[in-house]
């Protein structure tokens, strides 16, 4: 395993360009992997796709959905119990139906602004930008300042450093999901 350096970039010509300029510097093409990065939650890691077994802001839905249900439900039930008059017998089953689904169309409003905090908008904790990616696999700390060097020069965005594996031009231990670690 090695110190990895890699670069961002959005187009094919721009990896080639890199390529280029890290063989330039130094660094052979057995060292070098370029591949582009998905979406996040468009890893396909999963049989049925995905990246996760369960989407991390769906983690409370099952218990929200069931108090949501309940409660609408019994509000509903006692409106249509109070207008049992006007509506008939089916006041307070209909009252209940109601309010069972608004109460779970709140509850889900409410999940999702809980979850909303959840991102702190820190950059160090953002999930891998999508696009072109290219690495390259280090030997030494000089090699460190050649590599950024060159990703630099060329426009790199979202610069990494990363422990792996490349060998044979091929990033074997890459995980889509792992949070980088961002080079200034």
């Amino acid at each position: 395993m090695s110190r990895i350096i890699a670069g961002h970039f959005q187009l094919q010509e721009q990896i080639d360009a890199a390529r280029a300029a890290l063989n330039q510097a130094g660094f052979p093409d057995s060292r070098i992997s370029a591949f582009f990065v998905n979406q996040p939650g468009q890893h396909d890691l999963h049989a049925l796709g995905g990246d996760r077994d369960m989407s991390p802001g769906a983690r409370e839905t099952p218990e929200g959905v069931v108090e949501g249900v309940a409660v609408g439900a019994a509000v509903g039930a006692g409106i249509g119990a109070a207008t049992t008059l006007a509506t008939g017998p089916l006041g307070p089953v209909v009252g209940a139906l109601v309010g069972a689904h608004v109460g779970s169309l709140y509850s889900f409003n409410k999940m999702k602004e809980a979850g909303e905090s959840e991102g702190n908008g820190e950059n160090r904790h953002q999930p891998r930008h999508p696009g072109m990616l290219i690495a390259v696999a280090l030997g030494g700390l000089d090699e460190r300042e050649r590599a950024l060097e060159a990703l630099h020069r060329l426009g790199a965005e979202h610069i990494e450093e990363a422990q792996g594996t490349i060998a044979n031009g091929d990033w074997y231990d890459f995980d889509p999901l792992s949070i980088p670690v961002l080079v200034a």
